[in-house]
């Protein structure tokens, strides 16, 4: 009868949305593999399939094969809607068509959309998946309209307004997927609206609104009659944009003089190009100079700001910016012998220290091992391989070119990388949150010698 009961038992949260998102994986990459969805007519590979429909379903941006040429337009709409899917979320989308309905949200069904949106409380979940839908739609369409508008110029109407509106969708929800190789040959992305403010604004106001979550965009809405920000937004707002100003501080310096991408580009066009380049590691997944012509120095730094990535509840990944904040708050803290974390005046509780610790550890483990594997199947410099892997993980979607020559084994390792990146972090920080078991006893003080 035990046993019985047992297996009958719900899956947790974590479980949940980890069968939900693999669930959609194979759905996108079964619908991928039909020859309705490549232009020429002929049945995708299935690791190619797979690989591409998880990187729509984690919003990286990743490509064996381009997409713009490759893909059918029943194709590319099947990436639109795993990108929409994957970047709000697969229970939002699901809570939106119950709503629709007006079907009652349950319990057990709130506190999945909590772990899958990384809210802190249960109360207004429903409210808040809402409006992160409603603004993602004026979101969404604001960025189409806009970019129809530019596109119009260099193509007919109808043309320009399915490349505005699928690439609206697409960066806004940090995916990466462009359909430049239909104008400008396969793989060439963006690099040649590189001297364009008028592209450059409207990409980088979509990657940034995408990557700095719907909380924080509430806040931001709010503030006028509340004039409150939430911690959580200050820290969020303060370290994103610390970044991005050193970012592009850092790569306008380091590529100044460098021919293959800022060489040759007057100084306003210099320093616009930086500031795209620093913002995008995000998780935006596009660029408007070559990545694999930066110098070495600038593709480090860039992997660290990958491997930061964007904030929690966004549609972004790696690690998370209050992560980060939360670890320089406690390196500071340990230099000038405090016993707590403080971020703007408020103390960090020790569980949320050890658990940005534990989750940074875990993601460096997983990015050591399968960086090490890669550079075993994978023919390159051990520095693509790397990148390669972060941009994964993170979901970033940035490619020193690496992506397209993968063998099949790889393909599947970063695969893998995506998929974890999506919902490892948030899978962990769930399942550590709900563990509050407290011993009854203490063991005694041990001694260790550090430093």
């Amino acid at each position: 009868m035990k046993k019985k009961n047992h297996l009958r038992k719900p899956l947790s949260p974590p479980k949940f949305l980890a069968l939900g998102f693999a669930a959609i994986v194979l759905i996108g990459t079964f619908l991928l593999k039909l020859p309705i969805a490549s232009s020429d007519g002929t049945s995708t590979p299935f690791v190619d399939a797979l690989f591409t429909a998880v990187s729509a379903t984690s919003v990286t941006g990743l490509v064996v094969v381009d997409t713009g040429t490759h893909w059918s337009f029943f194709g590319q709409i099947v990436l639109l809607l795993l990108i929409q899917i994957g970047g709000l979320g697969f229970m939002t989308s699901a809570t939106w068509v119950a709503l629709m309905f007006n079907r009652r949200i349950s319990l057990r069904e709130r506190m999945i959309l909590q772990e899958a949106m990384g809210h802190t409380q249960m109360s207004g979940i429903v409210d808040l998946i809402r409006r992160a839908l409603i603004y993602s739609i004026i979101i969404e369409a604001a960025g189409a309209i806009l970019l129809t508008i530019r596109f119009a110029m260099d193509m007919p109407l109808s043309e320009a307004m399915y490349l505005g509106i699928f690439q609206s969708i697409s960066i806004f929800n940090n995916a990466g997927f462009d359909l430049m190789g239909l104008h400008h040959g396969p793989f060439s992305g963006f690099p040649a609206y590189v001297a364009d403010p008028y592209v450059n604004l409207v990409l980088m106001a979509l990657i940034f609104l995408g990557g700095i979550g719907f909380i924080v965009i509430f806040d931001l809405i709010e503030y006028p009659k509340t004039r409150k920000i939430s911690l959580h937004s200050k820290v969020v707002l303060t370290v994103t944009s610390t970044l991005i100003v050193l970012g592009a501080v850092l790569l306008f310096i380091l590529e100044f003089s460098n021919p293959r991408t800022l060489g040759p580009l007057s100084t306003p066009v210099k320093m616009m190009a930086s500031l795209f380049q620093s913002i995008t590691p995000r998780s935006g997944g596009v660029s408007t100079i070559d990545i694999s012509g930066l110098q070495q120095s600038s593709q480090f730094f860039m992997v660290i700001l990958m491997f930061i990535g964007a904030a929690p509840g966004s549609t972004g990944g790696g690690i998370k910016v209050t992560t980060f904040a939360i670890l320089i708050g406690a390196v500071v803290a340990m230099i000038q012998g405090k016993r707590d974390v403080v971020l703007f005046r408020n103390r960090i509780a020790q569980a949320v220290v050890y658990k940005s610790i534990t989750l940074t550890i875990l993601s460096l483990l997983l990015l050591v091992g399968a960086s090490m594997f890669l550079s075993v199947t994978e023919q390159g410099d051990f520095l693509i391989i790397l990148f390669e892997a972060v941009s994964a993980f993170a979901t970033a979607g940035l490619s020193m070119g690496l992506t397209p020559e993968l063998s099949d084994i790889g393909k599947v390792t970063v695969s893998s990388l995506m998929f974890l990146g999506r919902l490892g972090p948030l899978t962990l920080a769930y399942a550590l949150s709900r563990h509050n078991h407290k011993d009854l006893y203490r063991h005694p003080e041990g001694k260790i010698i550090i430093g």
